[in-house]
């Protein structure tokens, strides 16, 4: 599994998802939350890649299947969030992998 890595000490903005499972799924009453420094409620939203009118909140509970990602003024944009609103899905955790990890699967519909 690919990790991303950053120079040491540096922050980024994070797209945290709960429930924690990837991909996530309008069924599962998906929440989002924008986590990077700065002020907070400083957060700029992006619904398939055009700004989109949730200012000003940091976590917000998603209606509408896309790909979602948000910025924060010092640790910049965080990775895409795609939330589908599939039928039957297998899902994984919403968190980093490293080869050799156990990781539970979920098939789920």
């Amino acid at each position: 599994a690919w990790c991303p890595l950053s120079p040491a000490g540096a922050q980024t903005t994070q797209l945290l998802v709960q429930p924690p499972w990837t991909p996530a799924v309008l069924w599962d009453r998906v929440t989002l939350t924008c986590q990077g420094s700065g002020t907070r409620g400083d957060t700029t939203w992006y619904k398939d890649g055009k700004r989109w009118g949730q200012e000003k909140r940091d976590t917000f509970f998603v209606t509408k299947k896309g790909t979602y990602e948000c910025h924060r003024p010092r640790t910049g944009r965080s990775p895409a969030v795609n939330v589908s609103d599939d039928w039957l899905v297998l899902q994984v955790p919403a968190r980093a992998l490293l080869e050799g990890d156990a990781v539970t699967l979920r098939c789920r519909g």
